[in-house]
């Protein structure tokens, strides 16, 4: 019939045509409901009464998908045969609702009752989803958003607070070496492969099983998953979250060892879990939450509790500065119609789900209309964006006091990064109605969730009369700055308070690290006047309360003389960090030398050791270290130079983290077009705020 050497998967043809050349150009990478071509040279006629067809096998399964010539697929796999002299070309057609996964392909010569007569050895393809497909449960109905949401390797995750949002440049790396084989690879060392391989294989051509699996493997603390949490302390066994730009380092280091990379927080979790989901083809993208709460009890608040020093008390209920996780878009036949769409998704070990460490996929029209009895966890996630937040005073003797409710402040500012560039693109409506609209409170009703009219959000607390606000600018790291403490009398007569201020540093997710300022002063406030106190914060004082997430958490605690309750505001100041300047001397093409000049100028007042520049860039360069020698004096410039060949052509992101003993989490961003080897290209500008 044929010799193995004969049978030619025109991997480059049927890769491009089913976008995923970027992946591999040797291998056979296919996206499923979309038909693809073999040649096949015969050495001889195919004999009378005999056929030809395809073989598909995968790994750890005993069934065979024999693939025959049929007009019409019916939702099986079937091909065409077109004969041209001594080759005969086959065109596959798989079903939109294939299992996803690696195969074995043999072509074979086949009697007319079934029997194979000769067989080629197999050679292995890959199958996708493929949301270009419209009978695929993950289509996308716009194409122009795909290049974002699959396509697109680079991305910005919005950190900060919510009145200070800042944009930190990832490289997701789906197509880069080896990352399809690992992706793959988690799949099939998850809990539900390993207990039951045929049951889970049945089960991958669902998104809403892919994605779940996913999810509960992207994080280690059920499985050998591929992350490990820290969120304080020491990272000197592994890396520090906030050192790492890419998600391909992490999972190469998972691929090696098959245990959990030291150490991931929440963005890291979600930039992974993105890659391994838009690898597979499920459209999907990061989302972050500004006070973001984690209701570990149900209740829907969150109850702050503070000793009479003002000191929080430890409670498993919290409020993060932000938290991420990540949406991927499919319909949903386990639910009720209208649930499709974008369905949140969260790798972030937090509360169990199904006695495992996994959140979603859930609707967002479930969290948005307060549906919580939909698939998966509608109410913890409902709780992210709407939970309100009680504080209560203990006083001496041990009697708790409601010092406070707010019912708006969690769940602002959503974000995730525009398809239309690096600008950030808010997606609250998609979560919630308007706060305080009619709309808002039927949800609250239905969710049961107590039904209250919430004030206006503000930044100030108000008792009686007496308006306590809490002012600062946006401070530079290493810097000095000051905190203002504004107490405003509304009243006709004077005003007898006690304002106590502190100051801390604080982790993202609400823990703390160390006091840096406090003072308490008696104040007596005339009629309609505003009285200010000051915190001056100097380096000395918070440079070592501070971690490399840079947040000091300003707490205003004031008791009015004749009132019951106490005012209480708090705010996160998010110091800024300093810039990393990324220049190329010349264009860039493929396969041929070029060198970035990296300069980095010391902002703090003290000296640097240990510096290290981390470069990185899908398509340009993997995970590299460039030592730099010495200490870093205080406003010292350093500049290093970097030589690479880049691998692919196209628009890409080469990025850069600087990192010492006393300053972390530095980053710098350029966006270049690499040209092949006849093409002009051009550099872009940098960008160094992304919000």
């Amino acid at each position: 019939m044929t010799s193995d050497d004969d049978v030619d998967l025109r991997s480059w043809d049927n890769n491009r045509a089913h976008r995923t050349d970027e992946i591999d150009r040797q291998r056979l990478i296919v996206r499923r409901g979309k038909p693809f071509s073999l040649a096949v040279q015969c050495l001889r006629e195919v004999p009378y009464g005999c056929e030809l067809a395809l073989v598909l096998k995968q790994d750890k399964s005993n069934d065979e998908i024999v693939i025959r010539q049929h007009t019409a697929g019916g939702g099986q796999w079937y091909l065409l045969q077109q004969t041209a002299q001594d080759e005969i070309l086959l065109t596959v057609h798989s079903p939109a609702r294939a299992t996803i996964g690696q195969y074995h392909l043999a072509v074979v010569l086949m009697s007319g009752n079934g029997n194979i007569m000769e067989e080629t050895t197999s050679n292995k393809i890959y199958v996708l989803f493929n949301p270009w497909c419209k009978d695929d449960l993950v289509y996308f109905p716009d194409e122009s958003l795909l290049q974002e949401y699959v396509m697109n390797e680079y991305g910005v995750i919005y950190t900060g607070s919510s009145d200070s949002i800042h944009g930190l440049p990832w490289n997701f790396g789906q197509f880069e070496d080896s990352v399809l084989d690992i992706c793959f690879e988690i799949l099939d060392h998850s809990i539900p492969a390993l207990s039951d391989p045929v049951k889970d294989r049945s089960q991958r051509w669902d998104p809403v099983y892919v994605s779940r699996t996913i999810i509960a493997m992207v994080n280690s603390n059920d499985d050998r998953g591929v992350l490990v949490g820290k969120w304080q302390g020491s990272y000197s066994d592994g890396v520090a979250p906030t050192k790492w730009m890419s998600s391909v380092p992490i999972l190469e280091k998972w691929s090696k060892s098959k245990s959990g990379v030291k150490y991931g927080q929440c963005w890291v979790y979600a930039t992974v879990a993105c890659t391994v989901l838009r690898c597979l083809g499920l459209p999907t993208r990061c989302i972050t939450n500004f006070n973001s709460a984690h209701d570990s009890d149900g209740t829907l608040s969150i109850d702050r509790v503070y000793d009479i020093w003002n000191h929080m008390v430890d409670d498993p209920d919290s409020i993060w500065n932000f938290h991420c996780w990540i949406e991927s878009y499919m319909q949903r036949e386990d639910l009720p119609e209208g649930y499709g769409g974008w369905q949140a998704l969260d790798p972030t070990p937090q509360e169990k789900s199904s006695g495992m460490f996994q959140c979603g996929p859930c609707p967002l029209k479930a969290i948005k209309e307060g549906d919580l009895k939909m698939k998966y966890d509608a109410p913890f996630i409902f709780a992210e964006v709407n939970a309100d937040i009680i504080s209560w005073l203990v006083e001496e003797g041990g009697h708790r006091k409601q010092i406070s409710s707010q019912t708006s402040h969690v769940g602002r500012n959503i974000s995730t990064k525009s398809p239309y560039g690096d600008r950030r693109q808010d997606v609250t409506s998609e979560y919630k109605y308007r706060e305080g609209s009619t709309e808002e409170r039927e949800v609250y009703k239905k969710a049961g969730r107590r039904s209250t009219d919430p004030p206006a959000f503000s930044r100030s607390s108000i008792v009686g009369e007496v308006q306590l606000e809490i002012k600062h600018d946006h401070p530079v790291l290493g810097m000095d700055f000051d905190i203002v403490f504004e107490l405003k009398n509304t009243k006709q007569k004077e005003a007898h308070c006690k304002l106590t201020m502190v100051t801390k540093g604080v982790t993202y997710n609400s823990m703390t690290l160390g006091e840096c300022l406090r003072g308490t002063v008696d104040v007596v406030i005339p009629p309609h006047k505003t009285h200010r106190e000051v915190l001056h914060l100097s380096y000395a004082k918070y440079g070592s309360c501070v971690n490399e997430q840079h947040i000091i958490r300003a707490l205003g605690m004031v008791d009015v003389s004749g009132e019951d309750k106490n005012i209480l505001e708090t705010i996160n100041v998010t110091l800024r960090k300093p810039e990393i300047t990324v220049k190329f001397p010349g264009r860039l093409t493929v396969g041929e030398k070029t060198t970035a000049v990296i300069s980095f100028t010391n902002p703090l007042p003290v000296p640097l050791k240990n510096g290290l520049f981390t470069v990185e860039g899908a398509g340009l360069v993997s995970t590299t270290e460039i030592c730099v020698p010495g200490t870093i004096m205080p406003q010292q410039n350093v500049t290093v130079q970097f030589t690479f060949v880049a691998k692919r052509a196209g628009v890409k992101q080469f990025l850069v983290d600087f990192d010492s003993d006393s300053l972390q989490d530095v980053k710098g961003v350029v966006t270049v077009v690499v040209n092949t080897e006849h093409g002009r290209g051009l550099i872009m500008p940098k960008f160094h705020e992304f919000a």
